[in-house]
């Protein structure tokens, strides 16, 4: 059978299964290590990537491409940023290319995209794979990234924008955040990128420290902090060529966009039956005071939960919205007492000597049901708030 047909018949089973009985499958396809790195691979972009997941074609050589590449998602908004950067010629060159997938999504929105990847075996498979998506305006390049050898990789090329995802997983397998110990090193190719192409577009680890990153880079025009499945995934610098201003702070959440430096419109009492637990995106964006532009007012300085007596409309996508049952101080009367009502809840600790897992474990409460129950410093003290999801 053909690579397809054979991807299609072992969909459901267990690749590691089908590498023990080697003897009994390997005749069926013509490579079978490509063909069980590809099962494994597909099981992972069957939710991340189902555009991808739905061509049996796609050929995928290394299992780690699948667990590092972009979700379509986080993909789309890279490109959605590339968009609001690109010029008459809409051009975007990918210089980290992996499995493709931003390219991919660069694709979408560009007139000609470069995808350069150092590995012959990831950019052999990212030719053909573009090819069965019916991806017509992406041409492949198969090249170290080195200071001084960007010439070569572009080769007539003429990027509107650069795209870069260092490797950050150091020699030894571990996993590293900081821009001068990824792989290549913007640092020392920045002045390169940024003759060749007016904007530089930049994924860092969700560890890296914004402020830092910005004051080592230079020209940075914006930053965006992008989260998804409730997790903060990626940092995505823009920079420019020439810039020195101050940098603009947004963060992408549940398909909603928020720009941290406009103020909102919205005004309403801080205080309420109604509690705000913001979303990674924003707690990583150090927004912790934007919910209170809006009206809503913190438990305690340090106390990133809010209160409110209307939802906000503005903030939905960007976290969390229960709604009070009751409010008890935090001691070990109230403990018991909401421990033997709500058996069952899901349980978070906030700025108090306590982690959600030990509140738990003093709550004597399992995990599950619809309360959620926080522990948390206020102003008043530290109080136990009794929620359910509103």
């Amino acid at each position: 059978m053909d690579f397809a047909q054979f991807i299609l018949s072992h969909e459901g089973e267990d690749p590691a299964a089908l590498a023990l009985a080697r003897d009994r499958y390997a005749s069926e396809v013509e490579d079978f290590d490509l063909a069980l790195n590809t099962l494994e691979v597909r099981r992972k972009l069957r939710v991340k990537v189902p555009q991808w997941y739905a061509v049996p074609q796609l050929r995928f050589p290394f299992r780690l491409s699948g667990e590092q590449c972009s979700s379509a998602e986080t993909a789309r908004y890279k490109a959605s940023v590339a968009l609001r950067a690109l010029t008459r010629e809409k051009t975007v060159a990918d210089l980290t290319g992996g499995l493709g997938v931003d390219s991919w999504a660069f694709a979408q929105v560009a007139s000609a995209v470069l995808y350069n990847e150092m590995r012959p075996e990831l950019a052999a498979a990212a030719s053909a794979n573009f090819k069965a998506l019916g991806l017509t305006n992406v041409r492949v390049s198969c090249a170290e990234l080195r200071p001084g050898g960007l010439r070569e990789i572009l080769d007539g090329f003429v990027p509107d924008v650069i795209f870069l995802d260092p490797a950050r997983r150091a020699a030894d397998g571990r996993k590293v955040f900081r821009l001068e110990d990824c792989e290549p090193d913007v640092l020392q190719l920045l002045p390169e990128l940024l003759a060749a192409a007016p904007r530089v577009l930049l994924k860092l680890s969700p560890m890296a420290d914004i402020t830092l990153v910005c004051k080592q880079l230079g020209y940075v025009r914006e930053v965006h902090v992008v989260a998804a499945d409730g997790e903060c995934k990626e940092l995505l610098l823009l920079l420019e060529r020439g810039y020195s201003g101050a940098f603009r702070l947004f963060v992408y959440e549940n398909g909603a966009v928020l720009p941290l430096d406009e103020e909102p419109e919205v005004a309403s009492a801080p205080s309420g039956d109604l509690l705000f637990e913001p979303g990674k995106a924003l707690l990583k964006a150090g927004a912790f005071d934007l919910p209170c532009r809006y009206g809503l007012g913190k438990l305690s300085q340090h106390t990133h939960l809010y209160l409110a007596s209307a939802r906000v409309e503005a903030l939905q996508p960007f976290g969390k919205w229960f709604r009070i049952l009751e409010t008890l101080p935090l001691d070990k009367r109230a403990m018991k007492d909401i421990g033997q009502r709500y058996p069952r809840a899901s349980v978070t600790a906030r700025n108090i000597p306590l982690t959600s897992d030990a509140l738990r474990k003093k709550l004597g409460v399992a995990d599950g049901g619809s309360v959620h129950i926080f522990g948390a410093k206020a102003a008043s003290g530290n109080q136990l708030l009794v929620c359910e999801s509103s």
